[in-house]
């Protein structure tokens, strides 16, 4: 029996007429996932990876993604989840980068924004100036991050800018960072980064290292060299995450790593805005075959209406779809 067959006819026409709307209703959204990955979604009966990425953007509107997308509230919900880990000391937060204390910035500190991505200033022996930090960082409070790639967990956050602890991270000799993809408390893969020598690796969930490159680093010859240390410290992020993700369908969980210790880091919604790509297709197969969207927010509330036939449809399909595994 095909996965299709285990779907009534109402089911699917309630799905068609979703994928319908939805297009109609987030056309640039489409448009953009076409070009940038090659093919026409559905945004309403989400298979590939991609597509799941896309269908949280438009659908998912699960309250908790603000509270992780926001770089401070973040912090607590990590510390409430795992009080040992460390996290990066915030040693001051406001609204007005002017009222900044000048005696933060004469130190090697980073300066960030906490309610979009790629807006960090890194602080050495006092450069870049004064003058200079709160000119950028005023730019920045006034920037709406996410409408353009559809990341909505971004729009409703207050926008602060915070000067935070600048740690010393190990590149060149372990690595700089370690992202953790997790779906339901299962890790799909791990995926480490050392941004000081531009080189990377990929992981299972047993901490073996995987073939294949990801997006940032993706020839072959930046492929990181493994060590002991590196190990211990992906175990660790392994054995961590899943009590920072929760019961969440799909989360990424970042670590810092530095000589003493493994750092919490950011937690990402919408990992590489929905649009990472993988040169081994086990690392999305895995992330597809563990992302249970019916473990979802959207599928566990109740709805009313068009909505909750959507959702009855939609969660017959994932059931269908778990059957025929």
């Amino acid at each position: 029996m095909t996965a299709k067959s285990d779907v009534s006819w109402t089911s699917r026409i309630v799905l068609s007429t979703a994928r319908f709307w939805l297009t109609l209703r987030h056309p640039a959204l489409i448009v953009r996932f076409v070009r940038r990955l090659g093919y026409l979604p559905n945004p309403a009966e989400p298979r590939s990876y991609h597509e799941r990425l896309l269908w949280r953007k438009i659908v998912d509107r699960n309250p908790l993604f603000v509270t992780l997308t926001d770089k401070l509230a973040a912090k607590t919900h990590i510390h409430n989840a795992c009080p040992d880990l460390k996290l990066p000391a915030t040693l001051w937060a406001g609204s007005d980068p002017a009222a900044i204390p000048p005696a933060l910035l004469a130190g090697d500190v980073v300066v960030k924004v906490n309610h979009g991505c790629e807006m960090n200033m890194f602080v050495t022996d006092g450069r870049p100036d004064r003058d200079a930090i709160v000119y950028r960082t005023s730019r920045w409070l006034k920037r709406r991050f996410g409408v353009r790639n559809g990341e909505w967990a971004y729009w409703p956050i207050v926008p602060a800018v915070f000067v935070e602890q600048r740690l010393a991270l190990s590149g060149g000799t372990i690595a700089t960072d370690i992202k953790v993809h997790v779906c339901s408390g299962v890790i799909s893969h791990v995926w480490v980064e050392d941004k000081q020598a531009s080189l990377s690796l990929l992981f299972d969930r047993e901490a073996n290292p995987l073939p294949g490159r990801d997006p940032d680093y993706p020839r072959e010859d930046q492929a990181l060299p493994v060590n002991a240390r590196l190990i211990d410290y992906v175990r660790q992020a392994i054995s961590i995450a899943p009590a920072i993700a929760g019961d969440l369908d799909y989360i990424r969980i970042d670590f810092l790593v530095t000589d003493d210790c493994l750092y919490a880091g950011e937690i990402a919604v919408y990992s590489a805005a929905g649009y990472a790509t993988w040169t081994n297709p086990a690392i999305v197969r895995e992330i597809e075959r563990c992302w249970r969207l019916d473990q979802s927010a959207f599928l566990r509330r109740r709805h009313s209406g068009a909505v909750r036939l959507y959702a009855e449809a939609l969660s017959a399909r994932c059931q269908s779809d778990t059957r025929n595994r």
